[in-house]
């Protein structure tokens, strides 16, 4: 009889650890709160279970365990580890300890880890709610200074977590990132100020092997939107080795032992600071699909054999070593693990495409996207009838490339050339819609959402129409015949003023006539999506 494997999670996210795990022979049974989860139906079994509910995933690995007995407890883009680690330690199988899980999922307790430790990271205090109702909030702020950082102290995908830069913005911010939380707690942290970076790692045996390091994309102040990322890092290699050591260090400090590790990272002006360290491979595409895409490694398939308590033979087959070689805040500490890296012979990119507010009526371009050279995948979030936004986290954007090629420039080109071929179109008079192209923003979100184009002049001195049917590449206003010939402006999918008007002369030949000053604002101001609302709202009016 086949041995069960319990997968936490039953999204999309969840698919390569499904497909893995059947691939290793194991009876696969997933668990989630949505009966309607799109991975359900790839494994062998389902039970609804919320991924919260540690006593019931808990009771659930327990009758497993005896009907045919659990290999392993799992998981892969979710932040429930400590769920994963709180049954797997009570049935003795191969897993981070519980403690060790907690105190990766939950930031004030990572925080403390290391500060104890000595691991580089950014001061801190703990927030609650009742800190912000009494106000208690602004002192902890002043403290550090400004810009600073608030965060849910447990959750993921950059939900509720944003930049303060000003007294205003404290209390919003605040609340925000404590609604996003399970216990309702956050942490309000220095800013860190560098590039940013994603490592996975595996840990086993005493040893720590290094599997996936890429270049996170994050952008849109006061949030911190990923992109996309590109894979491997770009980094110097002084600075890569001091940024796994100090990755390493702080997965000693968190307890981790058995399993995967996940850091977002920085390298600042005072070295690397890390930012968490997940006790889980990482979230989005990185572990399921780029990495092993740029490696030829399935990362899912090696924690799984971890995780069954088997050796992971490709780890150990295709490993090199990695000197331990700390930055000047480190020096002194001892190398925690033995450490290795599988590297990553080509390049991945991916990119997400986004959108600004509205109601979805079509999605143009995805088959187009699909047919570039070097795109492996596709993969849309946003339908017909969807309300999107401009993202404030990580789980708003609208869809997302994946491309791979043997040189770093030919694996993004691909992927921003796709992004730039995916059209998102609104519905028209739309008040969301309305009050972005407007720019009626919130009132503690200076400069956000950014408009799609950065004009230096005033364009509300454009006068007159554009006639029915009138190529609009043709009648572009003196105002913006720089930014329309020039090469290097992009909007947030890639696209030059000069690529957003031939677009909308190829989607809107029959446009009817528009007013110039409206039409070029909404482009300046939203792109394509700008001029395609601007054309459906007035087509909408004239009928």
């Amino acid at each position: 009889m086949k041995k069960n494997i319990l997968i936490l999670g039953a999204g999309f996210l969840q698919k390569p650890a499904v497909t893995a795990a059947k691939k290793l022979g194991y009876n696969t049974v997933v668990v989630d709160a949505d009966p309607d989860a799109v991975c359900i139906p790839l494994a062998d079994r389902f039970v609804p279970v919320d991924l919260k509910d540690k006593e019931g995933i808990y009771t659930l690995a327990q009758k497993l365990n005896a009907d045919g007995g659990l290999a392993s407890v799992f998981t892969a883009g979710t932040d429930f580890s400590a769920s994963v680690s709180f049954a797997g330690e009570k049935l003795g199988l191969p897993c981070h300890t519980y403690e060790a899980a907690l105190n990766a999922s939950n930031k004030t307790r990572m925080r403390a880890c290391f500060t104890e430790s000595g691991v580089p990271s950014p001061s801190f205090f703990r927030v609650t709610k009742s800190d912000i109702e009494n106000g208690v909030i602004h002192a902890l702020v002043a403290k550090l200074g400004f810009p600073c950082v608030i965060k849910p102290a447990d959750n993921m995908g950059a939900r509720g977590c944003r930049m303060i830069r000003r007294d205003e913005e404290v209390e919003e911010a605040a609340f925000a990132a404590v609604s996003n939380s399970r216990t309702e707690t956050a942490v309000v942290e220095q800013y860190m100020d560098g590039p940013e970076y994603s490592i996975d790692a595996l840990i086993s045996g005493g040893t720590m092997t290094i599997t996936g390091f890429a270049d996170r994309h994050i952008y849109y102040p006061p949030y911190f939107i990923e992109t996309g990322h590109t894979m491997p890092t770009g980094v110097e290699p002084l600075k890569r080795s001091e940024l796994i050591a100090v990755f390493a260090l702080g997965v000693k400090a968190l307890g981790l032992t058995c399993g995967a590790a996940k850091a977002d990272i920085k390298y600042t002006g005072k070295g690397p600071m890390i930012g968490e360290i997940a006790a889980r491979l990482s979230g989005g595409y990185m572990s399921g699909w780029t990495y092993p895409y740029a490696s030829g490694c399935n990362l899912t398939e090696q924690a799984l054999l971890i995780a069954c308590g088997q050796k992971p033979v490709y780890l150990e087959q295709h490993r090199i070593p990695v000197k331990f070689e700390p930055p000047v805040s480190c020096r002194g500490q001892q190398a925690p693990f033995e450490l290795y890296e599988v590297l990553s012979a080509e390049t991945s990119a991916e990119r997400a495409w986004i959108s600004i507010p509205g109601v979805v009526s079509d999605v143009i371009g995805i088959d187009h996207a699909a047919s570039v050279a070097g795109v492996k995948n596709v993969f849309p979030r946003s339908q017909r009838g969807t309300h999107v936004d401009f993202p404030r986290n990580n789980v708003q954007k609208c869809g997302n490339v994946i491309a791979l090629a043997g040189e770093r420039g030919d694996a993004v080109a691909a992927a921003e050339k796709a992004v730039s071929s995916i059209v998102v179109r609104l519905e028209p008079a739309c008040v969301e819609t309305e009050e972005f192209l407007s720019e009626n923003t919130g009132k503690n979100e200076k400069g956000f959402p950014p408009p799609a184009y950065i004009v230096l002049c005033d364009t509300d001195k454009i006068s007159g129409i554009i006639p029915q049917g009138r190529l609009v590449s043709g009648v572009v206003p003196h105002e913006l015949l720089t930014l329309f010939m020039s090469d290097d402006a992009e909007d947030w999918n890639y696209r030059t003023l000069r690529q957003t008007c031939a677009l909308f002369d190829a989607l809107c030949p029959d446009h009817p006539a528009l007013d110039a000053r409206s039409f070029w604002n909404a482009v300046v101001r939203g792109g394509i999506q700008g001029a395609l609302y601007v054309s459906d709202t007035a087509s909408g009016a004239r009928t």
